[in-house]
């Protein structure tokens, strides 16, 4: 797994639409459903008529987590929910990414959160190693 400042992510070798249903089953496995998804390969075309790679991020929640996030920083929302990024990489491979919740949570300065942000993190870390595992 690929670690950056901000996010953890892996590279995966199925196509890029089975890879979002199974990023989307990975996450629910782990108590996360997706709340939204954005095509950003549409938008940008249907916006800025600009052709990009297929590319979707997906609003993921785990609504326990949230629930304890919101009552120990109501704000917390601004951070809310967990972010995961789903792209064709153009070599074969899809790209998956989750942002990474303790460095996140970590600049709110709430020690309370520091509990949520763990669990959030090993639950994603998780999710996206079943789907390096197959």
């Amino acid at each position: 797994m690929k670690e950056t400042r901000y996010g953890l992510g892996i590279d995966v070798a199925t196509g890029f639409d089975e890879t979002v249903g199974r990023v989307t089953d990975a996450l629910k496995a782990e108590g996360f459903g997706v709340l939204t998804t954005i095509d950003v390969q549409a938008t940008l075309k249907q916006k800025l008529d600009r052709d990009f790679r297929q590319y979707v991020i997906l609003g993921a929640c785990n609504p326990h987590l949230a629930s304890r996030a919101l009552d120990a920083e109501l704000e917390i929302g601004l951070l809310l929910p967990c972010n995961v990024i789903v792209y064709d990489r153009g070599d074969g491979r899809t790209a998956v990414s989750a942002m990474a919740p303790i460095p996140a949570m970590g600049i709110v300065g709430n020690e309370t959160l520091k509990a949520v942000a763990v669990e959030a993190d090993a639950r994603l870390r998780r999710a996206l190693g079943s789907l390096e595992s197959k």
